[in-house]
Parts: C-alpha cells; sequence; structure tokens
C-alpha cells in the first residue's frame, strides 16, 4: 500500500510538473498574443489616421485587420483550452492527494 502510495505521489507530481509546465508555455503564448494584439491596435490607429475614399483600399485594409484578427482569436482559444486542461489536471492531481491523505490517515487509525 505504501509503495502504490508513493508511485501515486510521482505520477502527481510528474503530472503537476507538466501542468506547471504547461501554464508557463501558455503565459509565454498570452505574452505572444497581447503583443500581436497591441500591434494590431496601433496598425488599426494607423489606418484610421490614413483614412481614405478608396473603397479598394479600404477593403483590403478591412480584409487585413480581419485575417490579424481571427489569428488573434484562434491563439487565444487555443490557449484558453490548454489553461483549462492544465487547470482540470491540477484538481485531479489535487484530488488524488486528499484521497492518498486521507488513507494514510485510515492506515494510521488502524496501528
Amino acid at each position: 500500500f505504501v509503495q502504490q502510495t508513493k508511485w501515486s505521489l510521482q505520477l502527481m507530481t510528474q503530472r503537476a510538473l507538466e501542468a506547471e509546465s504547461n501554464v508557463e508555455k501558455l503565459k509565454q503564448e498570452i505574452s505572444v498574443l497581447q503583443g500581436e494584439l497591441e500591434s494590431s491596435k496601433v496598425e488599426n490607429e494607423n489606418l484610421k489616421a490614413g483614412q481614405t475614399t478608396d473603397p479598394g483600399a479600404v477593403k483590403r485594409n478591412i480584409d487585413f485587420a480581419l485575417q490579424n484578427l481571427h489569428k488573434i482569436i484562434t491563439g487565444a482559444n487555443w490557449s484558453i483550452r490548454q489553461l483549462t486542461l492544465g487547470v482540470e489536471s491540477l484538481h485531479f492531481v489535487a484530488e488524488v492527494l486528499e484521497s492518498t491523505g486521507k488513507i494514510s490517515e485510515v492506515e494510521a487509525e488502524k496501528e
């Protein structure tokens, strides 16, 4: 039983470390996405400042802005999914640790 508990703890520790690694990667991704968002905001302001009446130029600017917006949305959705998976993993680890603690308490009471 003790060996099984140790193995479970090692497995949970490994999962927790992987989740922490995923969180760090996601933080980096969020940082990149925030940079892209800021860049798009600046570009949007520049486009507003240089407003034109040429319908073709306006359409190209709108298409470009939409492409960037879709990239940002896709990246944000991916980051959110990854964060959610990391959180779920951490909840699982916490539940297993709580169960292990309860089992250890019962075993200690039996002795």
